[in-house]
């Protein structure tokens, strides 16, 4: 399974490892992916949703409906 955010997509970026005498090797940044169960009272189910830390913040400022509406509408299917 692809180390990405199942509501917004988001995957690892790449960068440099940096040393003292600035050498520079490739590495990559992974996102702090959660795998968290989410109850939706208007569809009465529970979700499971591989998120971000950052994602579950939205999350939680949000709502997880109106987090879900805007995946849907972004063509994210859940």
């Amino acid at each position: 399974m692809a180390r990405k955010d199942d509501i917004t997509g988001r995957g690892p970026r790449t960068g440099f490892h940096v040393s003292h005498a600035h050498n520079k090797a490739k590495r990559r940044f992974e996102l702090n992916l959660q795998k968290k169960r989410f109850y939706v009272p208007e569809e009465d189910r529970w979700v499971t949703l591989r998120v971000s830390t950052k994602t579950l913040k939205t999350i939680n400022k949000k709502g997880i409906k109106a987090v879900l509406d805007e995946a849907r509408k972004n063509g994210v299917k859940i």
